[in-house]
């Protein structure tokens, strides 16, 4: 079930961004996927988390193929299915790797990992896929706060995540020791 959820949030995250206009909140640009793409990092540490280190690159790597096969489907140019792929690489290998060294409760280790995973992803995507260098989708002066909006509503779904988890934690610990 967590490998599909995992799976289903990363189509989920594309299909959205590719659907609706990104939300525009004060000064922020937020894709509307974004809410999704958070939450890809919460599902890949419960995998993680049952199935280790190594397995969890498998379905890393599935969702890659997966992400960037449905991106070009949905008519994303090249560029951006390119820049989703490397951003997807590099935040997933962060969250991975920071979620495994952290000696930390579930529920921190999630938020943190996440946290640091979807830093990533924000700058690596919306500077590769979006700025003048990029497709050209935004221009520079609002890369800031592309990668701004995109960061805060990642940091409140792993917050919010976090927390959930945390519950059902302390949760099953409490009916176990029972």
């Amino acid at each position: 079930m967590r490998v599909l959820l995992y799976l289903v949030s990363i189509v989920t995250a594309n299909v959205v961004t590719a659907a609706l206009m990104p939300l525009q909140v004060g000064m922020f640009i937020i894709p509307a996927g974004t809410l999704f793409i958070g939450g890809t990092f919460i599902f890949r540490d419960l995998v993680q988390n049952k199935y280790g280190r190594p397995k969890t690159y498998g379905f890393i790597f599935i969702a890659l193929v997966l992400s960037a096969l449905v991106s070009f489907m949905l008519g994303d140019s090249l560029m951006i299915v390119m820049a989703s792929a490397l951003s997807f690489a590099i935040s997933e290998t962060a969250d991975t790797e920071i979620y495994t060294r952290l000696k930390l409760p579930l529920a921190w280790r999630v938020f943190y990992s996440g946290l640091a995973g979807g830093l990533l992803d924000s700058v690596v995507f919306v500077i590769i896929g979006l700025s003048p260098i990029g497709a050209g989708i935004l221009p520079w002066e609002a890369i800031p706060f592309a990668i701004l909006g995109q960061v805060i509503a990642k940091t409140m779904i792993q917050l919010i995540g976090a927390l959930v988890v945390n519950k059902v934690y302390v949760s099953r610990q409490s009916q176990v020791a029972a």
